[in-house]
């Protein structure tokens, strides 16, 4: 092979910035997957707190006292 047949199969400088920019954007993208599947992780933890948080019956009750409203 020549000199020029090998300068031929390397990537240009316009080739060689398009790979960096598709490595990046593809870092970013995946960057953005991570975060939104972490805050979808928070958000369905803090939802089973609260389904499964059980309420005070005497704090309900004292509410209702305080309220004027006979208890049961």
């Amino acid at each position: 092979m020549t000199s020029a047949a090998l300068h031929l199969s390397a990537p240009t400088v316009v080739e060689r910035r398009i790979l960096t920019f598709a490595r990046h954007l593809t870092a970013l993208v995946e960057h953005r997957i991570a975060a939104r599947a972490e805050r979808r992780e928070i958000a369905l933890d803090l939802l089973h707190q609260r389904q499964t948080h059980r309420h005070d019956s005497r704090a309900v009750e004292h509410l209702l006292a305080q309220m004027g409203v006979p208890g049961s």
